[in-house]
Order: C-alpha cells, then structure tokens, then sequence
C-alpha cells in the first residue's frame, strides 16, 4: 500500500508542476489581445440585449483589431461618445476601452507592432467563418 502512495504523490507533483510551468504571467500582448476581445464580446451582447436603450443603437461600432493603427483612434472616439452616460452597460464598456487605450499607449507602446493602417477595415470587419463545432 506505502509504495502506491508514493507513486500518487509522485504523479500529483509531477503534474502540478507540469501546471505551473505552464502557467506563465501574462505579457502586456496577452492582456491586449484578451482586453480586446472582452471588449469586442461586450459590444457584441450590449447590442443584442432586449434592454437596449435607444442611444445603444447610435454608439459608434466597436470592432477592435489590436494590429491595426486606427484602433487606436476607434477607442478615443468611442471613449469620447457624448451619449449613453445613464446607461450602466456603456458607461463600464467605455470604462474598459478607456484602460485597454491606456495600455496601448503606454505600458505595451513599445511591445505591440501594428500591421496595417486601414481604418475601413475597423468599419467594415471580414470576419472570419465560424468553425463547425
């Protein structure tokens, strides 16, 4: 009975290891990427919401694409949007394109590389299609 414990423990080491080892912290790329995303989904379901306010359906769309240059002025403007201020969901989504802005800007300013200047391509998203589950 001792030496199958022993294997156990070993095997419950071996392998919580193996989960810190790949438990890497988050580099300021990662939190773009996952930020942009989050923001992306929120938008997303803010706009498909039943408790939609009218201003909802006038905000400026919000497709974000961290490689593109112009992303950066999509976040300002979307900050900036004089409208909604009463509505919770928006005001926490700005909140979130606020940060994701100032992170760009200054602690991953150095870290990210921008592909492509093409702000039409914020407008108007080719998005890719959905793989069969």
């Amino acid at each position: 009975k001792l030496p199958t414990m022993k294997m156990l423990l070993s095997l419950i080491a071996l392998l919580s290891a193996a989960l810190l080892a790949n438990a890497s912290p988050p580099t300021c790329y990662s939190r773009v990427l996952s930020l942009s995303k989050e923001i992306t989904e929120s938008f997303k379901e803010l706009q498909t919401s039943k408790a939609v306010d009218s201003c909802v359906e006038m905000l400026p769309r919000l497709y974000l694409d961290i490689h593109n240059y112009c992303v950066l002025a999509k976040l300002r403007d979307f900050v900036a949007y004089p409208r909604c201020e009463r509505v919770l969901e928006v005001s926490e989504l700005k909140e979130k394109a606020r940060s994701l802005y100032t992170i760009m800007i200054s602690y991953c300013r150095r870290d990210l590389v921008f592909l492509t200047d093409d702000c039409s391509a914020l407008e108007n998203p080719i998005l890719a299609p959905v793989e069969p589950s």
